[in-house]
């Protein structure tokens, strides 16, 4: 099922975790309800770039979000972030061009030079944008 043009229900939804340990991932109604705003600027991201967006990490349970380490107040668990990569871009250079577009986003983070994580929010966004470097906690702007 589509959520928007390029972007399902499934992908956005999908987790080997919760699939290998029987972990219902079935959003609430809230967040299905998010996933509709992130998917827009997710399509934003991708007509920004000319290029498929792929989804590592969407919605995340309460359950699997604490079992891969997340934080308590992730907001994959509200339905409004998602972990990605944009074919033949690195993460770096996806960070910088989101940063200076219209894309709306809360945070955006480079994590460890290898994904780019963005969230949305339905309130003023901070445009907040993070580094993320093996053993150096969040850093602000593009490291």
């Amino acid at each position: 099922m589509l959520i928007t043009a390029h972007f399902t229900y499934d992908e956005m939804t999908v987790s080997q975790l919760a699939a290998r340990d029987g972990i219902d991932n079935t959003p609430p109604p809230a967040a299905r309800a998010n996933l509709h705003l992130l998917c827009s600027a997710l399509e934003q991201v991708r007509a920004l770039f000319a290029a498929p967006v792929v989804i590592s990490s969407g919605f995340r349970s309460t359950r699997v979000n604490q079992l891969i380490g997340g934080s308590p107040d992730s907001q994959h668990v509200q339905g409004l972030a998602a972990d990605f990569t944009v074919i033949e871009f690195s993460p770096r250079e996806v960070v910088r061009r989101i940063s200076e577009s219209a894309v709306p986003f809360d945070q955006l983070i480079l994590e460890y030079d290898r994904w780019v994580h963005l969230s949305v929010t339905r309130g003023t966004p901070r445009r907040q944008v993070l580094t993320i470097r093996s053993g150096s906690g969040y850093l602000p702007g593009l490291q």
